[in-house]
């Protein structure tokens, strides 16, 4: 973006509480700080990040926002360096506590917005590292619309195990396998020790790595920063220039956030997903980042984009290769210069550099092949995620066919009403081959927090059954989760919606061919069930956190947000 294109350099919001004698208190306050009479007369800019020890993928944050707070200073600006939390899917999974990690990205973009406008900073770096809190930023900067700047933290390096790569998928599945005596606990210890061998996000094509990809096909991150493994040395440099960008970003008056966030941008990043079999968690989120700019895009939409768009990439959990093997072969340029060659992708969308995307992969490498195949040598001609409609799942529900080799199911429910209730079962193997296992209640409102099912789904897998039965839940699924999954079923049981109504031993069948998903029962029974049907009652009342997201959080479908998109804030300019 030049400055003479036209653009007013953007408003700074700061001066509301630097400017004017009744701003004598507010300018004692930054004294207080340290701050001279030259940095409270500069720009300022918030350095947020979800650093802390909940999670490895967060755990060198504060390291690296240090780095651009030194390049926000170079570049002339006033950095404020703030944080906010951050809930490790890892550690809360397939417990109570997995309810807290989706309602954590509201609040994380919640907390940024009022630290932003609560102190009136001019633009944005913000560092996030783990499932929600790359969603939850992305959120926070198109909600404010000022200058912004998104960084990824990196993921960890994959962990080697005798001579084979390991990560934390395979410590999961390990774990059911050891339940199968298939493996022993030796085994599992030393792979445990093994599986994560540094700081840093999950390696593999899981939510993280997918909404890093994500980030730089939406604009809102700067191109080449996503694979960059969280410890390689060249990370300094980059957050560095984030810094930098931020302030020039300032000066030159855009790009804003909400500049780039758009259709065309919104399929491009669908495309992505499903060009690399990405999490199904995106499909989520992406929704939410749009309803930030005011502009409604549905689990229909992503369908789309899923459903033209080839898997080109051969990346875990449906294939090989982890996140450093692509930064390897050039990153994710390397995805996006393909996609627009073959017409997958739109490469006029603006990104945060002030160019359009195709120009700032316009020197990509060509696709090696094996990491990353060419679009007329596709792995699959269509998407690694699909949606199924059906009478099921009127809404829509998300399974991840990459790496599937039978996409059919047909067989009786087992009907869960919590994740807790299955994994017993599972525990104890007491189900059976060509078994549809339903968990329901475990949707946004109905759980409230619509947790993931890693545990079951990982767990069946690792005993061998993974795609012998299917599991089918109005919660969510990691990006990790591989097998006849479908998730995100919308609407959900506590919304009413038809898993509400399924019973122990109908037939459901799943054909992700045909994109569906139904309960093979007449119509007129459909209508007798739904007459008679009641919410499932919750032995304890909610309260605190979880009672005031089940009261505002809105269906899976349209992105499991809890406010109505395009905020505004009525700035006011300093009277003398």
């Amino acid at each position: 973006m030049s400055e003479d294109d036209g653009r007013a350099p953007v408003r700074l919001h700061s001066r509301i509480s630097t400017d004017g004698l009744d701003r004598t208190p507010h300018r004692a306050f930054m004294r207080g700080m340290g701050l001279s009479d030259t940095e409270i007369a500069r720009p300022f800019i918030g350095i947020v990040s979800t650093y802390g020890e909940t999670t490895p993928c967060v755990g060198n944050l504060d390291v690296q926002a240090a780095d651009a707070h030194a390049g926000v200073s170079e570049a002339g600006g006033t950095p404020r360096a703030f944080t906010t939390i951050s809930v490790s899917d890892g550690v809360s999974m397939n417990h109570q506590g997995m309810k807290c990690s989706l309602m954590s990205r509201e609040l994380i973009a919640d907390s940024v917005e009022l630290v932003m406008r609560g102190h009136a900073y001019d633009g944005l770096v913000a560092f996030g590292g783990c499932d929600k809190n790359l969603p939850a930023m992305m959120m926070a900067m198109v909600r404010l619309n000022v200058p912004s700047v998104f960084v990824y933290g990196g993921a960890a390096l994959v962990g080697q195990l005798d001579g084979r790569d390991v990560s934390i998928l395979t410590a999961y599945e390990a774990a059911g396998s050891a339940m199968t005596g298939a493996i022993d606990r030796a085994a599992v210890d030393r792979l445990e020790r093994a599986a994560l061998p540094t700081i840093g996000a999950c390696p593999g094509q899981f939510t993280a790595n997918t909404m890093a990809m994500v980030s730089e096909v939406l604009g809102l991150a700067p191109m080449g920063s996503a694979m960059l493994p969280a410890v390689d040395a060249k990370r300094r440099g980059l957050n560095r220039d984030a810094g930098r960008l931020v302030m020039e970003i300032l000066r030159n008056g855009g790009p804003l956030p909400r500049d780039m966030i758009t259709r065309a941008s919104l399929e491009n990043a669908c495309a992505i997903v499903a060009a690399t079999g990405g999490s199904t968690n995106a499909a989520m989120h992406i929704p939410a980042i749009a309803n930030e700019a005011g502009v409604r895009f549905t689990l229909a939409d992503a369908a789309a984009v899923f459903e033209r768009t080839p898997l080109i990439g051969n990346l875990q959990p449906g294939g090989r290769y982890y996140a450093q093997h692509v930064n390897a072969i050039g990153g994710v340029a390397v995805i996006v210069k393909e996609l627009i060659r073959a017409g997958f992708m739109d490469g006029t969308t603006i990104t945060v550099s002030g160019q359009s995307l195709g120009t700032v992969v316009a020197h990509a490498r060509q696709p090696d092949g094996d990491v990353v195949r060419s679009c007329d040598d596709p792995i699959s001609p269509s998407g690694g995620v699909v949606v199924l409609n059906g009478n099921l799942a009127p809404d829509g529900a998300l399974i991840k066919v990459a790496g599937l080799k039978s996409l059919v199911h047909e067989g009786p429910a087992r009907v869960f009403e919590s994740e807790e209730a299955c994994m017993a079962v599972i525990r104890a193997r007491a189900y059976s081959e060509g078994d549809v296992i339903i968990i329901r209640n475990e949707g946004p409102k109905g759980g409230p927090g619509m947790r993931e099912m890693l545990g079951p789904t990982a767990v069946i897998y690792g005993q061998g059954m993974g795609e012998k039965v299917a599991l089918i839940t109005d919660g969510r699924f990691s990006g990790a989760t591989r097998g006849m999954c479908i998730g995100y079923l919308s609407p959900e049981a506590a919304a009413g919606g038809p898993l509400a109504l399924v019973r122990d031993g109908d037939r459901v069948r799943v054909d992700a061919r045909a994109r569906r998903i139904d309960l093979l029962i007449d119509d007129d029974e459909f209508a007798r069930r739904r007459a008679v049907w009641k919410p499932l009652q919750r032995p304890t009342r909610l309260a605190g956190a979880m009672q005031k997201y089940a009261e505002q959080v809105g269906s899976a479908h349209l992105g499991a947000v809890t406010h109505d998109g395009a905020a505004e804030w009525p700035y006011e300019e300093p009277v003398e």
